[in-house]
This record gives structure tokens, sequence and C-alpha cells, in this order.
């Protein structure tokens, strides 16, 4: 009757020892992979692909090694082998230092040790880097990209805490520091705008409370295609205007020698050339 509980576990997709045929060594390989100094994030990726498959507890200590006699020795062993994620996981210089481990439990705990330290030096590059980007002449999106890279590093870093109390807490504890920290956020991301969207910068802060940060990023880029569309229509109204100058001049007679006909064609051919190109230039940044 063991034995075959044994074998229905093994086989359950439920089971920790559940390995599928299809998943060998190389199965699971988190990119980038860790380099030595990008070990918050890759830690966080390879928990995510191991607790996809069920294989969480060989790395956290909650499925420790059994007894030679335990039915699930073989089935753990053989899970075990599968330390080969983590090592495939990382660069050759460090996957020599972890290769002759015994356990993934060994292994995790061996890289969390040397690695997890806070690193004040990268924090203060971090904020140096965020509080010192603008826009510039990158567009909103690559522009809020970049700044929302920045703030999920700086956040694995500096991760807010959570409440683990059995039961949860009700008070503003928790919450309002992650109100502070997405108000921030939306803050630093106005400032760093250029001057064409002061209109919108004050009336995003104008608003309480202040809407999602995705929020305030869709507004923004309305306003940028807003402006893009407005930018043209001037050129537009210089050509009518010069035409009209023209047709006026001609109708009363006072210029028939004064305007080169010839010469006002080449220029307003020129101009509608530029218009075209324009509105084309326009039309690619909103294709990519």
């Amino acid at each position: 009757m063991a034995c075959n509980n044994n074998q229905q576990q093994n086989s359950d997709s439920e089971s920790e020892y559940f390995v599928h045929l299809s998943e060998g060594p190389n199965f699971v390989v988190v990119s980038p992979k860790f380099n030595g100094s990008n070990y918050l994030a890759w830690s966080c990726s390879m928990q995510r692909a191991l607790g996809a498959k069920n294989k969480l507890p060989f790395i956290n200590g909650t499925l420790p090694v059994p007894n030679i006699d335990d039915l699930n020795c073989n089935a753990w062993e053989r899970c075990n082998h599968l330390i080969h994620w983590l090592i495939n996981s990382v660069s050759d210089s460090i996957a020599q230092t972890i290769v002759f481990h015994d356990n993934a439990f060994d292994v995790w705990e061996d890289l969390k040790e040397r690695f997890s330290k806070v690193d004040r030096i990268c924090i203060a590059s971090l904020r140096s880097s965020i509080n010192t980007l603008k826009q510039g002449t990158k567009s909103v999106l690559d522009y809020f990209t970049e700044m929302r890279a920045l703030w999920e590093e700086l956040h694995s870093h500096r991760p807010l805490p959570n409440c683990h109390c059995h039961f949860q807490c009700k008070c503003d504890v928790v919450r309002v520091p992650k109100t502070y920290r997405t108000e921030d956020q939306i803050i630093q991301f106005l400032i760093g705008l250029n001057e064409q969207f002061s209109v919108v910068k004050t009336h995003v802060l104008l608003m309480d409370p202040l809407p999602s940060l995705n929020k305030v990023f869709s507004l923004v880029v309305q306003e940028e295609s807003k402006n893009a569309s407005i930018s043209i229509t001037p050129t537009l109204e210089d050509n009518n205007v010069l035409v009209n100058a023209y047709d006026a001049r001609k109708s009363q007679g006072c210029g028939k020698g004064s305007y080169n006909k010839p010469l006002l064609d080449i220029v307003l051919s020129a101009t509608n050339t530029i218009i075209l190109l324009i509105f084309v230039i326009k039309i690619m940044d909103s294709l990519m």
C-alpha cells in the first residue's frame, strides 16, 4: 500500500516529486544569467521559474533530505539532480564555485549568503540616476520605460514591508508607505518631462487623489500625440498665407514685376515637400 501511494505521488502533477519526461537538466534557464551583480533580480526570476514547477521546497528548506529507508528517497534524489537548473542559470565563473554541492538547498544558500547583501553604493547610484533623469530628446514612452526600470531595480533593494501577522492588520501602516511611494514616482516622472507638458503636469498635480502611475502615463502620451498633430498645422497655415499674399498682390496689380512667380512656385513646392516629410516621420514614429 505504501509503495502504491509513493508511485501515485510521483505521478501526481501537484506533487513536489513530479518530474515531466520533457524536464531535463537544461529545461529551466533564467535570462539574463546571474553574473554576480544582479542577484536580487535573478533570485526573483529563479524562484518564479522553480515555483511554476513546484520545486521551491527543494531550495527553501521545507522539504529536507529524506532518510535512506524513506520511500520517497529515490524521488527526492531525482528531483535534487535538477540542481543543474540553478547551475545553468549562472555565469560560468560562478558555476565553478557551486558545481560540487550535493543538493539544491546548499547551492541556494551559498549564493544567498555571498551575494544578497544590501549594496548601498548601488542604491546611491540608482537614486542619483533617477533624480537626474530627464526626457530631453526621448519620447515619453522611452523616458517612462527607462525611469520605470530604475525604479524596479531600486525597489528590489528596498522592498516595502508586508504584514505577516496571522490576522491581517487593518490599519494604514502598510498601505500609506505604498501610497507615498506611488506619489513620489508620479512627481518624479512629471518633473523630468519637457516644458511642453507643463499644462498636463499642473493638471495631474492638482488632482485629489492622484491617479495611478499608468493613468498619468496615459494622459501624458495623449498630450504628446496632440502636440505632434498641432505641430504640423502652423506649417500648413503658413503655406496658405503665402499663397493668399501672392494672390492679393496680383489682384491689386501692384506687383507685376515685383514677384517672381517661378521662384514662388519653387518655394511652395519645397514647403509642400517638407510638410509631407514631417507627416511621414510622424507616422513612422507612431508605428515604432
